[in-house]
């Protein structure tokens, strides 16, 4: 073997040597842009008029999600006060926290609490607590589409009375992205008591949401919840409509 042979062959060598390193490290690369993430907002919405009437409406909410392999996780809460002339008209807070396991494309298996305070409605606590099987009939980069059933636990105190029951939840959720900056989402709950189908409540909310930056979002939603047996004094029926800002990170 010559000199020039030789060269020819040791540059050949750091050639190739060159190529895996930088093919490792597009793997590399790749592999941690797949890494799940938790994606998380935060939003806030505020109506105040001063003048024949005074009135002022707070809403505050927090969303946080994670999908990876075949799991899926997400929490949520969302708090509103509000006053009229000075009298409190609102006041409510309200979280959940749900676990979703893929069983394939379609079909899940889930667990989910959720907890409720609302001082007009007289309910110092409700904790609800349901499993059962989920199903996405539209699944797509544009469109889920999914329906929930399965039996639940409920523990309230309303009125100064404490009470537990079981129920059974059916919902369903739909969301569906109108571009790449907006989308619009709606979702219902119906939960009745299991040996009373009298006694049920039906949360229904519709919303849409749109862009203006790569963090800031500004959303409104219309939110309904139906108690068919509320606490004397209060009212079966309260409606929200909440229109505020979005900080996604």
């Amino acid at each position: 073997m010559n000199l020039k042979t030789t060269i020819v062959s040791v540059a050949g060598c750091v050639l190739a040597a060159s190529a895996l390193a930088q093919d490792a490290t597009a793997t590399a690369a790749a592999k941690e842009e797949k890494k799940p993430t938790w994606e998380s907002s935060v939003g806030f919405g505020l109506t105040l008029t001063k003048g024949n009437s005074d009135t002022l409406m707070a809403t505050a909410n927090f969303l946080t999600a994670k999908k990876w392999d075949k799991n899926e996780l997400s929490f949520g809460a969302d708090g509103t006060y509000g006053e009229n002339d000075g009298e409190k008209n609102a006041e409510t807070a309200r979280g959940f926290g749900q676990y979703n396991r893929l069983l394939n494309e379609r079909l899940y298996g889930f667990g989910r609490v959720e907890g409720l305070y609302d001082a007009l409605a007289f309910i110092d606590y409700r904790v609800t607590v349901s499993a059962g099987l989920g199903y996405y009939f539209i699944k797509n980069e544009k469109t889920t589409l999914s329906g929930e059933v399965g039996p639940g636990w409920v523990a309230e105190k309303v009125a100064g009375e404490t009470e537990e029951y079981f129920t059974i939840r059916f919902a369903e959720r739909f969301e569906h992205k109108l571009s790449k900056t907006a989308r619009i989402w709606q979702m219902a709950e119906y939960m009745p008591q299991i040996d009373d189908w009298g006694n049920y409540q039906i949360i229904a909310e519709v919303g849409i949401e749109t862009s203006v930056s790569k963090s800031l979002n500004l959303r409104a939603y219309l939110q309904d919840t139906y108690r068919s047996e509320p606490a004397p004094g209060a009212d079966e029926n309260d409606l929200k409509l909440v229109a505020g800002i979005q900080y996604k990170f």
